[in-house]
């Protein structure tokens, strides 16, 4: 039986890649910050028979070297889904890179010193379509801008980096490495807590937070789909040395994303937009909305034609995915 590592694995898209590895057999490794995270990625994978033998677990930490080489070792596979998410504008942009390029560098060195078969990195749409001034159809030969103009968040910069040191390294050491680039995550949560700024985005949205939306178009997917197209990667042919935009053909505006979650009787969401002149000042003093602004007015497409060849994408309904992310967490 084939051993897959999961990085992070207490996360939103990670515990998803872990449920969906166990319900085709293969066993799993996961790295986790700290045991304290132990007991809940169990309990929600307590569905499975012989648990204890299927699943296991390393501490493992992106900012340290300690217990990589262990946690990569015996594994015909390493899914990397680790990394820093937050919307908002941190003071030092470092707490989202050093995680992002230092923690990738990591695990894909502890990779090279053994024979795995092939590692999927989580990267996401950030890295290929931000930080642009024109509009257009970004498709996988493209990468967002990150230099010192470019207005591209610290987030976006952090996916950004943490990918192409990816695939020079990958390059380097003759690691087969394939990319899955999702965009705005959404989905039920396998915990039943709210996890990650995607799915506290939207319980705000439910429960009245915002009384205005801002004048942004997202790109979105389905957490479950993010992560079939993670199990997909490991096996498809011709996957290797690709980058899958994995999202919808065309975004969604925050009006419509309102809209959906109102009709379906969440009557708190909004759909009154926000003018910008109001989201600049309120930036003053929230660095979410700081995070937000250089998405107002944009709409992004994607060319996505390899995700659905390579890959068998088959969508979940974005309509679907918004009403039971928002059921998995009311």
């Amino acid at each position: 039986m084939e051993k897959v590592l999961v990085t992070g694995g207490s996360g939103f898209i990670a515990l998803h890649c872990i449920d969906q590895l166990l319900e085709k057999g293969f066993m799993v490794r996961t790295t986790i910050r700290s045991e304290s995270r132990k007991d809940e990625i169990i309990k929600a994978m307590d569905k499975y028979p012989n648990l204890d033998q299927n699943l296991d677990f390393h501490i493992c930490d992106l900012l340290e070297d300690e217990g990589w080489d262990a946690a990569v070792d015996g594994c015909d596979y390493v899914l990397h889904v680790a990394s820093p998410f937050i919307l908002e504008v941190p003071s030092d942009e470092d707490v989202l890179i050093r995680p992002a390029v230092d923690g990738t560098l990591r695990v894909l060195n502890a990779c090279s010193k053994v024979d795995v078969k092939k590692v999927v990195l989580t990267s996401s749409v950030a890295a290929v379509a931000y930080g642009h001034d024109s509009e257009k159809t970004f498709d996988e030969s493209d990468w967002s801008n990150t230099g010192e103009n470019s207005g591209i968040t610290p987030y976006a910069k952090s996916k950004t980096l943490a990918e192409r040191v990816a695939w020079e390294f990958a390059d380097t050491n003759s690691i087969d490495l394939v990319v899955i680039n999702p965009g705005g995550v959404l989905g039920p949560t396998l915990t039943g807590r709210v996890q990650g700024e995607s799915l506290t985005f939207i319980s705000d949205i439910i429960n009245g937070k915002y009384p205005l939306v801002p004048d942004i178009s997202v790109l979105l997917i389905d957490v479950r789909d993010v992560a079939k197209l993670h199990v997909a990667a490991i096996t498809a042919e011709g996957a290797v040395g690709k980058r899958f935009i994995a999202a919808s053909d065309e975004p969604l505006h925050f009006k419509e994303v309102t809209g959906i979650l109102k009709d379906a009787g969440y009557k708190k969401a909004s759909t009154r937009q926000a003018p910008k002149f109001l989201l600049k000042l309120m930036s003053l003093f929230d660095d979410q909305v700081k995070g937000l602004l250089p998405m107002v007015g944009e709409r992004q497409t994607v060319a996505n034609k390899e995700t659905y060849e390579i890959l068998q994408w088959e969508p979940t309904p974005i309509e679907q995915s918004l009403i039971e992310t928002a059921e998995s967490i009311a």
